[in-house]
């Protein structure tokens, strides 16, 4: 049997590919545990700047398994939420990821499957993407996914999604900013995706690693005089730093910086 994900290396890019494309790559304890676990390793390894999460097959995650579904159904509450504490760890592992993230998005995106999405930095798609937060068909509300997915569509956008389960296409997506950029189809998906990583291996290392961190706490801070405080601390230790001092010594030599190859 096949493994349900794979994780491919070219030089500094990290790529994790969910391969269980018969089942549209969709959700089960297993395939969250190999993702939360590749996740932890790259997050570890000093040579990985650029993290792309892509799929086999037809669908980008269908979201979750039937099967799984199913046993998860028959099992005790306490079951349930350690199960989904699981999943919630998952999305949290790759949501504040040190290394910036690339969704590669083509097919159905469901579920657990939008949750990825809205976890990663960027998102690309093909037009003949399809979206769809359908729990509450099944009696039951996205969650665990929830904070990512507000986060990237607003609390407007979700309320009608979450309670509608309704499917939209890719230039929705785009247009309530779940999807950032979509390509017209997947030779032009690929050439997205490695514009954005050459963008990222340009950029300071450090730099672009910590960009999130900075959007979360710049977002979740209401003291005003503490933002400013921090964020003049923030600037002024990478202005003495090791790269700062590399990244304003090229710009004003007019050469590439060492961190470009």
């Amino acid at each position: 049997m096949s493994h349900p994900l794979l994780h491919l290396r070219d030089g500094a890019v990290a790529r994790l590919r969910l391969n269980r494309p018969e089942l549209h790559n969709a959700f089960d304890a297993t395939v969250i545990a190999a993702l939360t676990g590749a996740l932890d390793a790259v997050a570890r390894d000093p040579d990985v700047r650029v993290v792309v999460l892509e799929a086999e097959g037809a669908s980008f995650s269908a979201g979750a398994d039937l099967n799984w579904m199913r046993g998860m159904a028959a099992a005790s509450e306490e079951e349930n939420r350690r199960d989904s504490l699981a999943l919630a760890r998952l999305m949290r592992t790759l949501d504040e990821l040190p290394k910036p993230t690339i969704a590669r998005v083509h097919g159905a995106a469901f579920g657990g499957g939008v949750g990825l999405v809205a976890c990663c930095d960027i998102a690309l798609a093909t037009p003949n993407a399809r979206f769809g937060l359908t729990e509450s068909r099944l009696g039951l509300l996205p969650a665990v996914i929830s904070p990512y997915v507000i986060a990237a569509i607003g609390p407007r956008e979700a309320r009608r999604w979450f309670a509608t389960a309704e499917m939209f296409d890719a230039a929705t997506a785009q247009r309530i900013g779940l999807v950032h950029e979509i390509a017209a189809d997947e030779a032009a998906l690929d050439a997205a995706v490695a514009r954005q990583v050459d963008l990222l291996l340009k950029a300071g290392p450090i730099a672009a690693a910590s960009a999130k961190a900075l959007v979360r706490r710049v977002a979740a801070e209401t003291d005003r005089d503490r933002l400013d405080a921090d964020n003049a601390a923030l600037i002024a230790g990478l202005r003495v730093s090791d790269e700062g001092q590399e990244g304003l010594a090229a710009f004003l030599d007019k050469r590439h910086a060492r961190w470009i190859g």
